[in-house]
């Protein structure tokens, strides 16, 4: 420590052992890169890798050290004063010690047999636990390993204690004010290091995938963090025989062999279609993920409040989706979806972008070869471990969040959608080659902020509480965020018209998800009373030069759009998940369906024809409502092949989707 502060004895007993205990971490994370280094660079290239470690490795020392300080402080347990405070920290330290020993020596076996950091999936092998720990005496050297586990933790715990005898002898004493003082100090100082950043958000698991390849994202991390990221998922995985019986119901709407099943290979080269645009030169593409645009709410369905005149007219004079339904709700899933090709089937309130085990995907974006690849956001993709998705798995992905604007930040999802897509275009103009980007809104989102130097050209409207009941909106603010939703597109088409890229783009918006609510006599009683709502988003392809006005009213989804805009461009592209192309001419549109996934009320869904069909999960009722009209579903309809079809073709959906979500690995 500093000399001549007087800083008090368990203070200082703390930072040796914080740096005792990073010392450690870092030496293991160097052996960690001399037995498992790939050969790709030179030892510089990783140091990214080891200073993001050392952040890693400050959460789980900051943890520790904030449990001594805090019995520390209670008088009965002053291991300076008291001999029962002294044996007490000796079993913690010793325990803490082990536990570090026992985690890396796991880690690395784990790591050299499945090439993964240790998680939560090894509790798994308790379910067989006679097996597997036979497995394990026959495989190892458990006693001596064992022996070398004790010996180590209790060196680690006797250079601790050595530490403490010597701090011990300062004879000086310290006032309450002084121990209080430092106290707080060390304690925030702890907290900001377990806290991991001095943003919004905390460090995540998530980003060490930024670093370019999995073997940096696997240095950074260490043992505690990729296990403790990943134990709510342990229990996540599929049943192979049910896949294997899925690949076959699903194998006529993808083309593929059903006799495949047995390897459970979902992969389709798509060779380049015949172009659907009229362009000479590759489009770009601009994908707009649009917060909250629920379908109901908006003009392309009649909605009176008029809330969305200029995506209207965007509708009418390009190709229009109006059947579209996101697999599930939430902004992450959807972001997923979109992505990946798969819907995001993870179980309950979390989602498969905080799933360490699936970061790992292929997406069709990598198959836009010579594009440059763009993705832009307001605030950060540290929220739902977005960025992990992103940045380990689209290559040379410029991403852009609120610290590259110049812009300032309006609320809690940073920029303002105008700004964010003013400042895209700024980009965008400058690229000297075809790009494809993806930019993601916020502000249809509470708390509804709209900035004060948009309401010159945006004006509020204020209708009556009734009125924004029957059509939609709870609130005016609710409202008027989703009319200004409308202006931000209007000012960054128009913005966009001004430049080159404009003529050779292809626009494509879709909503993340929609919001439930009273639909009202807009839709059928079903899409109010089973909350179709939730899902039913648009889905527009915009280009005045390239595409002629269309509307289709097949069910399509999110999962949909990567395979559409390849084909549209003439891309050839590797499909390996559940979306297709919706413009395919040789696809039979019978053949067409939407999924949907509700963790909340735990059913799996399908909209299929003129119909919507439920499984529920725990309790097996199945059942089957009308999109047609308000009338019951006529008894020879849910006694015949349709209802079974939808049921069988569900429950397929659902089980490849979680096979999927684990298995479909980015191509070299």
């Amino acid at each position: 420590m500093i000399p001549g502060l007087k800083i008090p004895k368990l203070i200082r007993w703390i930072f040796w052992t914080a740096i005792i205990f990073l010392l450690i971490m870092s030496v293991l994370r160097g052996c960690f890169y001399w037995h498992f280094q790939d050969g790709t660079g030179r030892l510089s290239e990783f140091m990214p890798a080891f200073l993001l470690g050392i952040r890693f490795d400050l959460r789980e020392t900051g943890i520790l050290c904030i449990v001594l300080l805090l019995v520390g402080y209670l008088p009965a347990l002053d291991p300076f004063h008291k001999r029962g405070g002294r044996i007490f920290f000796r079993w913690i330290l010793w325990i803490a010690s082990f536990l570090l020993a026992l985690f890396y020596a796991a880690d690395f076996a784990h790591y050299s047999y499945l090439s993964q950091r240790l998680n939560g999936s090894v509790l798994n092998y308790l379910g067989n636990a006679d097996e597997s720990l036979a497995m394990v005496w026959q495989s190892y050297p458990v006693l001596p390993i064992l022996l070398l586990l004790i010996l180590s933790s209790l060196l680690i715990c006797w250079i601790l204690m050595r530490i403490q005898i010597r701090v011990a002898k300062d004879n000086r004493n310290y006032n309450k004010k002084q121990r209080t003082f430092w106290g707080i100090l060390i304690f925030l100082a702890l907290g900001l290091g377990i806290f991991g950043n001095l943003g919004q958000f905390p460090l995540r698991w998530s980003d060490a995938f930024s670093l370019g390849s999995d073997y940096k994202a696997s240095l950074a991390l260490n043992p505690f963090q990729s296990f403790f990221s990943s134990l709510k998922f342990r229990g996540r995985s599929y049943d192979k025989n049910k896949v294997r019986h899925a690949y076959t119901i699903l194998a006529p709407y993808y083309g593929l062999n059903p006799s495949d099943s047995i390897r459970l290979d979902f992969s389709r080269e798509m060779g380049p279609a015949v172009q659907q645009i009229q362009g000479k030169n590759p489009p770009n593409i601009v994908v707009v993920i649009c917060e909250s645009f629920s379908a109901y709410k908006s003009s392309m369905w009649g909605n009176p409040l008029n809330t969305t005149p200029f995506f209207d007219s965007l509708s009418h004079n390009g190709i229009f989706f109006d059947h579209c339904f996101t697999p599930t709700y939430g902004t992450a899933r959807g972001v997923w979806a979109v992505v990946t090709g798969i819907p995001d089937v993870e179980i309950g309130t979390t989602t498969s972008s905080r799933n360490p085990s699936a970061v790992d995907q292929h997406s069709i974006i990598n198959d836009f070869k010579g594009y440059s690849k763009y993705y832009f956001i307001g605030g950060s993709t540290s929220w739902a471990n977005i960025r992990g998705l992103l940045t380990n798995n689209i290559t040379g992905l410029h991403l852009y969040e609120q610290k590259d604007y110049s812009s300032p930040k309006i609320d809690v999802w940073g920029i303002s959608d105008k700004n964010l897509f003013l400042e895209a275009n700024q980009r965008l103009k400058q690229a000297t080659s075809p790009f494809i980007a993806v930019i993601q809104t916020a502000d249809n989102h509470r708390p509804y902020s709209i900035p004060e130097e948009d309401l010159k050209n945006f004006h509020k409207i204020e209708m009556p509480e009734n009125s924004l009941r029957q059509y939609g909106f709870e609130s005016n603010d609710e409202m008027n965020a989703f009319r200004y939703t409308d202006f931000v597109f209007k000012t960054f088409m128009e913005a966009a018209l001004q430049e080159k890229y404009f003529d050779n783009t292809l626009f494509l918006f879709v909503g993340d998800h929609g919001i439930a609510g009273n639909a009202g006599n807009m839709f059928p009683n079903a899409w109010t009373e089973d909350r179709l709502t939730m899902e039913h988003v648009p889905l527009l392809i915009y280009s005045p030069k390239l595409v002629h006005p269309l509307r289709i009213d097949k069910p399509c989804s999110q999962v949909d759009v990567m395979p559409t805009l390849a084909g549209l461009a003439g891309i050839p592209y590797l499909n390996s998940t559940l979306g297709r192309n919706l413009l395919d001419s040789n696809h039979d549109s019978t053949l067409s369906f939407s999924f949907i996934y509700n963790p909340d009320e735990e059913y799996i869904g399908l909209i299929k024809g003129d119909y919507f069909f439920r499984n529920y999960l725990k309790t097996g009722k199945k059942e089957m409502t009308s999109l047609r009209n308000n009338e019951p579903v006529p008894e020879q309809v849910l006694a015949g092949p349709l209802f079974t079809n939808m049921n069988q073709l569900s429950s397929a959906f659902y089980e490849a989707s979680k096979y999927l979500l684990l298995n479909n690995k980015k191509r070299p």
